[in-house]
């Protein structure tokens, strides 16, 4: 997530105890398969700091994010999703509104998790409307979002190093602790998190069978958002990068748009159309990207 001095010094604020502490040092190699990420399109400006994307494959469409007017933290509410198709043209921009600090997407059947700062908010795709608000104890700046095969959705919180789940209509915390590093993008695959650490700037995997924690990347600052594709992952860093990390854990950078000012927070990727978003937040569009793999 975000780079301010403030959200940094809040994503590693507090460090709990929990949790084990097995890390594993990667050598950084380039990996053997080429890949690269083509612009393909923008957005226009009207998405107020985009946080977050999240593809909608069901009905082949974007949700988008935005958290309106900064510190995204702020219970301001002037938070929005928007909704935006697949080639870039914005269909709804205030598709939901009454958000404070959305940030985070999963997605369960029809419903949409949308994390809001200590909150987690359901939203019903087919009529846009919010069905139910999940208020999460013990919350500082919940983050990102994944949901696992058996539809537990997990929830990072940047703040305090915790990552809670939500099932069957009750939250609670999962786990927590320093190792962690200030967990920001999440994904749910095979038995495990893949975790991208915004204060620490590692890229581990958590067991969800036992919550044992294994680094097997660094030196991914400010990381934000993960994605999987064949195997492989996108990992962002919000300054404005993306990196390829292959499955054996050897990783390169694909974009870096920091010199024009442009951020890179939580991606997402329509693996069907070999694109991959990227929200440019302070930038206020989403940019997509052909994956072009040689």
């Amino acid at each position: 997530m975000k780079k301010l001095s403030y959200l940094l010094a809040a994503a590693v604020l507090v460090a709990c105890q929990s949790g084990k502490k097995t890390e594993e040092a990667v050598v950084e190699e380039t990996p053997a398969t080429t890949v690269s990420l083509v612009k393909k399109w923008e957005t226009d400006t009207t998405l107020t700091t985009p946080e977050s994307v999240y593809y909608d494959v069901t009905n082949g469409v974007l949700y988008v994010a935005c958290i309106g007017a900064v510190p995204p933290d702020a219970k301001d509410g002037d938070g929005f999703i928007a909704k935006v198709g697949l080639d870039g043209a914005i269909i709804d921009t205030q598709w939901v509104v009454g958000l404070d600090g959305p940030k985070g997407m999963g997605m369960v059947g029809n419903l949409l998790y949308v994390s809001n700062i200590d909150e987690v908010v359901e939203i019903d795709v087919n009529t846009g409307e919010i069905t139910n608000r999940f208020p999460v104890d013990g919350a500082s700046f919940l983050n990102d979002i994944t949901v696992d095969a058996s539809g537990t959705v997990y929830i990072s919180d940047s703040g305090v190093s915790k990552i809670f789940a939500l099932s069957n209509g009750a939250v609670a915390l999962w786990t927590e602790g320093e190792v962690l590093g200030g967990p920001n993008g999440l994904l749910a695959e095979d038995g495990r998190l893949m975790v991208a650490s915004f204060g620490a700037g590692k890229f581990s995997t958590i067991s969800i069978a036992d919550k044992d924690v294994k680094m097997v990347v660094d030196s991914i600052p400010g990381g934000d958002g993960v994605v999987a594709l064949d195997g492989d992952y996108f990992v962002s860093n919000w300054n404005g990068e993306v990196y390829y990390v292959t499955e054996d854990w050897k990783k390169t950078k694909l974009l870096d748009t920091k010199a024009a000012g442009a951020n890179a927070a939580d991606i997402e990727i329509a693996a069907d159309q070999s694109l991959l978003f990227v929200p440019t937040f302070f930038g206020n569009t989403v940019v997509a990207y052909d994956i072009v793999k040689e």
